[in-house]
């Protein structure tokens, strides 16, 4: 197998698409292991590998924000299940997930590449139905990272809203003003990600350690200043504010609060090519980060329920914050501004993190041929080595989906128009524009729709790389971070609780369902089906055979 010994001369490639663009495997960064692994999977080295071991683990551990997200997005727990149920769901949550996140970590090792789970379903699947199954999750983990990613600056621009409702209380926020903060943010993110691409590494570790203090900090003011409830009240005590026949069904429903503050420990799978020794150092950071955030996330929860000792008050408070009214209860209102930077600080550095995830899966699919414009998404700049295109193509998406918000039927046509060129954003649109009213005081679907489709592609995945263990454990690729003798039982359990978390995650908040309450993630979700299903039939299957085409000693159907 071709690789690049140290000290050896440099080993040119050309881009089969750009004859003539020459680059050198050394000036990338990577390893030895990691050229044996791109010639493997039939991938040249195109970007640069900048991310270390530590950086890695920061870049997860910020783009999660679980403690962050716990504080803030956190509503759906609190209606169903109340601070008792979000204690214990989350608890469950987290044992669960954890073998979704060791199922996708030895795939990461197997296959370190940006594509993540729609390259592992082309490549373990069965061969007769690779291509439509691998196409299906490409669409899927695009919907979730799109979703994702255009939500990040509107939790900003809401967040600073509040800061602006707690200082001047006659202030009124308008829709035109949460967009204009949308596309301000939108273009800072744009700008530090293409211009500031080498400086991430350095910028997610010194986040880090604002991550860390932040919640030292909060939580201080937690047990020192706030009034506290009875260990009885936060642990044993449960609610059923959205009139479900029985508390249990309650707490499935609620439970979306504490999987959301759990996904997304792929992120990392997607920077592969960017990750220096990424065969080992990927699948590490995807494991540390979590049970690193998953440790800080229990200790922030116990102690924020601890301080919820009026829940109505706190979800009915005017901001649509529940932790602005925490906060109140125990500082000025200076301190309350002050307190509530930390997460606004820390959500806008996630926003970064999950534009250059997205952009880094968008850009791989591309690559594939799974998208449309796919020549130009799946082009890398060659002086800044990232893929330009595919980031500002997902700042455009966030900024055409702030226009809806106006409310204005000029802007809602403009940007239906651009975002019909691809369904899911077009879908998404009406998402985003509820997500911007937090006064509705409800968990808005965009979050339901960002976790069903990213648990579509665990299953798919997941049990894409169980049939080939089972059937076929002689044709899995060596890695250098392996689940064992343990691959079918976590496997097993990663795909059982995927599953179970894709189920629950399509409820609404509450019943009986109106118009207005309900959870149009599913209808988004098979609307993008079978957009997707025709899409393919009509022109993707003439053009995708999927990555597992290029991967070394493949044979054909």
């Amino acid at each position: 197998m071709a690789s690049v010994e140290m000290g050896a001369l440099p080993k040119s490639h050309a881009d089969e698409d750009n004859v003539g663009v020459l680059y050198h495997d050394s000036l990338k960064g990577h390893t030895q292991n990691d050229q044996a692994d791109m010639d493997r999977m039939g991938k040249v080295q195109e970007l640069r590998r900048n991310y270390r071991p530590l950086s890695a683990i920061a870049f997860v551990v910020i783009l999660q924000g679980t403690w962050e997200v716990l504080m803030t997005a956190s509503y759906s727990g609190l209606v169903d299940g109340g601070p008792a149920g979000l204690i214990w769901s989350y608890i469950w949550t987290f044992a669960g997930f954890s073998m979704v996140v060791a199922s996708l970590a030895e795939m990461a090792s197997m296959a370190p590449t940006a594509g993540g789970q729609y390259h592992w379903v082309s490549e373990f699947a069965p061969p007769s139905i690779q291509s439509p199954l691998s196409y299906f999750v490409g669409w899927m983990s695009t919907l979730s990272w799109q979703a994702g990613t255009a939500s990040g600056p509107f939790l900003v621009g809401t967040l600073i809203q509040a800061c602006a409702i707690v200082m001047h209380p006659e202030y009124e926020p308008t829709a035109w003003g949460g967009t204009l903060m949308v596309i301000g943010v939108t273009i800072l993110v744009w700008v530090l990600n293409v211009y500031g691409a080498r400086l991430m590494p350095l910028f997610q570790n010194i986040m880090l350690v604002i991550h860390v203090f932040g919640f030292i900090a909060i939580i201080i003011v937690f047990w020192v200043l706030c009034p506290r409830a009875s260990s009885k009240a936060t642990f044993t005590e449960f609610r059923n504010d959205g009139g479900w026949s029985s508390t249990g069904l309650a707490l499935m429903v609620g439970q979306i609060s504490a999987i959301y503050a759990c996904i997304c420990s792929d992120a990392a799978a997607h920077m592969s090519e960017e990750i220096k020794d990424a065969g080992r150092t990927v699948p590490r950071a995807m494991i540390s980060s979590y049970f690193m955030n998953g440790a800080i996330g229990l200790v922030f929860l116990i102690s924020y329920m601890y301080v919820m000792t009026d829940l109505s008050a706190a979800l009915d408070d005017v901001t649509g914050y529940p932790h602005i009214w925490v906060f109140s209860q125990a500082v000025s209102p200076a301190g309350v501004v002050a307190l509530n930077v930390i997460p606004t600080i820390l959500i806008f550095a996630g926003t970064l993190s999950y534009n250059l995830s997205t952009s880094r899966q968008t850009w791989a699919f591309a690559r594939d041929n799974g998208l449309p414009l796919a020549k130009w998404l799946g082009t890398v700049n060659p002086k800044l080595e990232i893929p330009v295109n595919a980031v500002t193509f997902t700042c455009i998406c966030t900024i055409l989906l702030s226009l809806i918000n106006i409310g204005s039927d000029v802007a809602f046509n403009a940007s239906t128009s651009a975002l019909f060129l691809n369904p899911h954003f077009l879908l998404n649109a009406a998402l985003l524009s509820h997500l911007c009213q937090p006064q509705a005081n409800q968990t808005p679907p965009v979050i339901s729709l960002n976790v069903v489709s990213l648990m579509i592609t665990y299953m798919c995945s997941i049990g894409a790389v169980l049939y080939r263990r089972i059937k076929h454990p002689e044709l899995l690729p060596s890695c250098r971070w392996s689940l064992g003798k343990f691959g079918v039982p976590v496997n097993i359990g990663g795909l059982l609780y995927s599953t179970h978390a894709f189920f629950w995650c399509f409820w609404p908040e509450a019943t009986p369902v109106e118009v207005t309450s309900f959870n149009w993630a599913v209808v988004m979700f098979v609307g993008v089906t079978i957009l997707c299903f025709v899409d393919y039939m009509i022109r993707a299957r003439k053009v995708y055979k999927g990555p597992v085409v290029l991967v070394e000693g493949y044979k054909g159907d």
